[in-house]
């Protein structure tokens, strides 16, 4: 008990505190005037909605999904806010608009993360016997939007180098969903492991591109555990204890996400060591989603189900998602940690936010 008494009040402490942290605005200390994002569903705040054919027929662009916060679906794939628009907000900085919405104001930023979007490309994929079902927006052509944004703003590379000195750039999270397609699509660890160079290679490449842009600040977030999401628990469930860690995720998958984080690391400080004028920081999100996990278990967020699904222990079922006919939400989407099985809840976002902020702010070398 005292153990456990001694646990809560150091988790309830220290988020106490990244929260708090978060609401002083601590990013505004790096006076960053602009943000750009590239990556996936994590991030994408109305990309894929804009898509022909397919983005006004996802989930996304309905309600449940904007429900908490914007009262209306905007493309992001929860209820209310991700965490790059909590980075945003800390950064003392609107919103970002995503790139396809042609009438947006980007004068402080430019979202061009995509829901579903792979870091390799559809082809190279299609060359692994792997589909992308959703888009062919990878990171090569996110980075092809961001070129040509660049070219409608500034006069020459100078001039962009000048632009961008105060910028922060996110180049993910990008690579989880070329996991995903694989496992889903019959792949095995193994196979997964393989794919790891290639995407970690396409990551880096990504990060070259947008130094060579005039970034100076740029971070790279990891993987998830992703043994811990209801999609996974549900497609993967076992009855062998010892397939669990200690906090009822699947160990291998959770190992294959740590596997493919220590590649990325890697490669990250060996890039710094060739461009040591620039900043190039892993964004934790592995130990940020464990964070909030412990912190959710112990004040009794719900950490297994999702808020918007249906059917068995996880309320996930794959054939029947957030969003179509018959599927529930929870009354109560704050004391959640998934949204959809898939994504979390602004709640989830938010305290992964504060975590996250706290851990970069310092890399970022940003001073009061």
């Amino acid at each position: 008990m005292a153990h456990q008494r001694a646990l809560a009040a150091f988790l309830f402490l220290v988020c106490c505190a990244s929260l708090s942290i978060v609401n002083a605005h601590l990013l505004k200390v790096c006076k960053f005037d602009r943000i750009y994002q590239l990556g996936d569903s994590i991030s994408d705040t109305g990309n894929l909605i804009r898509e022909y054919p397919i983005g006004v027929n996802t989930a996304f662009a309905r309600l449940p999904y904007g429900e908490t916060f914007f009262k209306n679906a905007t493309g992001r794939c929860s209820n209310g806010f991700l965490m790059i628009d909590y980075i945003a907000k800390d950064a003392g900085l609107p919103l970002l608009s995503p790139y396809r919405n042609s009438t947006a104001d980007f004068k402080h930023g430019v979202n061009f993360a995509v829901a579903g979007s792979t870091a390799l490309s559809s082809q190279v994929l299609a060359s692994k016997k792997i589909l992308n079902p959703v888009t062919n927006s990878s990171l090569d052509v996110q980075l092809g939007w961001m070129s040509s944004h660049f070219d409608s703003i500034c006069f020459d590379h100078r001039d962009c180098v000048e632009k961008l000195h105060d910028a922060l750039f996110m180049v993910g999270e990008i690579g989880g969903n070329d996991y995903n397609y694989a496992i889903f699509q019959g792949k095995s660890i193994e196979e997964l492991k393989s794919m790891v160079p290639d995407i970690v290679n396409t990551i880096m490449e990504g990060v070259k591109k947008v130094i060579g842009f005039g970034a100076t600040r740029v971070v790279v977030p990891g993987n998830f555990p992703i043994g811990c999401l209801p999609i996974y628990q549900t497609a993967f469930r076992s009855n062998v204890s010892i397939a669990y860690d200690e906090n009822q995720c699947l160990k291998q998958l959770n190992d294959f996400a740590t596997y493919h984080n220590q590649q990325l690391q890697q490669a990250i400080h060996k890039l710094q060591r060739e461009i040591p004028n620039a900043m190039i920081i892993y964004g934790d999100y592995y130990n940020a989603y464990q964070f909030l996990l412990n912190f959710a278990r112990f004040y009794g967020f719900d950490t297994e189900r999702a808020c918007c699904g249906i059917g068995g222990k996880y309320n996930f079922d794959l054939t029947r998602m957030c969003g179509a006919d018959g599927v529930e939400v929870c009354s109560d989407p704050h004391r959640y940690m998934s949204w959809d099985g898939v994504h979390l809840t602004q709640e989830g976002y938010k305290i992964m936010s504060a975590w996250l902020i706290n851990e970069i702010f310092h890399k970022l070398h940003c001073h009061f």
